[in-house]
């Protein structure tokens, strides 16, 4: 724990930057949950006494899942696969966005509490980010319309704003980032991906993320989407118990 305040001390303003972009998709959630509301004429508050013991027990899961991640053969080591979206999807689903976003957050804090962080942050704003733009469109439209085809589109429309942003996102500022973290030239990260997957190109970052990156998210938006649409309409009536929606 001492080490993990001496790395925030050490970042304080990326910190201090990966707060702000909470605060803001928080915010975001939250309009477009009152949004959804106004339209399905409901009216209640975003968050209360059981909704907020539901959304840390989901967390506590997604936590828990997410420290067993795993390498996939046609990505670069330092590329791990988790399930950790798979409770939080489901959460949003019958919460609303903004406990998504709120699950999201406290799962990577466990994370941070439980196993500290050996990105200086960076994996950690990642996979929160990352994760957002994968629940925020899919709980925003379930909670315009909550019905299986509305559920179906959402979470076909989650996977498909992660896959593409998760992507856009790596080459953008991840790469860039962790090679200058770990005081690597950029073209020995793509280096990486060539050697496990020619189809990365020789040093093309295009290529890199396009080869490696793509699929895996667009594998867990489609396992965790699977998983969720078979799983929820039968827990939904003891998720949400005494919770009105």
């Amino acid at each position: 724990m001492n080490e993990l305040f001496q790395k925030i001390a050490e970042n304080a303003m990326y910190v201090l930057s990966f707060l702000l972009i909470i605060a803001v998709l928080f915010m975001a959630a939250v309009l477009l949950e009152k949004a959804a509301q106004k339209k399905n004429g409901v009216d209640e508050p975003v968050f209360n006494t059981r909704k907020i013991a539901m959304i840390g027990m989901f967390s506590a899961v997604a936590m828990l899942l997410h420290l067993f991640d795993f390498s996939l053969p046609f990505a670069p080591p330092f590329y791990k696969l988790d399930f950790s979206e798979l409770p939080i999807l489901v959460g949003t689903f019958a919460f609303g966005p903004a406990a998504g976003v709120m699950m999201e957050f406290i799962k990577i804090l466990l994370k941070l509490c439980v196993k500290g962080t050996s990105t200086a942050f960076v994996g950690d704003l990642a996979n929160f980010v990352i994760g957002c733009s994968f629940i925020l469109p899919a709980s925003v439209i379930y909670a315009f319309r909550k019905n299986k085809k509305t559920a179906i589109i959402a979470c076909i429309t989650g996977t498909l704003v992660m896959t593409v942003f998760g992507t856009a996102f790596n080459a953008v500022y991840l790469l860039p980032a962790f090679s200058k973290l770990y005081g690597l030239p950029l073209e020995s990260l793509l280096a990486m991906g060539s050697e496990v997957n020619p189809l990365a190109g020789d040093g093309n970052i295009v290529s890199f993320v396009v080869a490696c990156v793509a699929p895996l998210n667009l594998i867990k938006g489609v396992s965790v989407s699977g998983v969720t649409l078979l799983i929820y309409k039968p827990l939904s009536p003891i998720i949400k118990t005494g919770h009105r929606m």
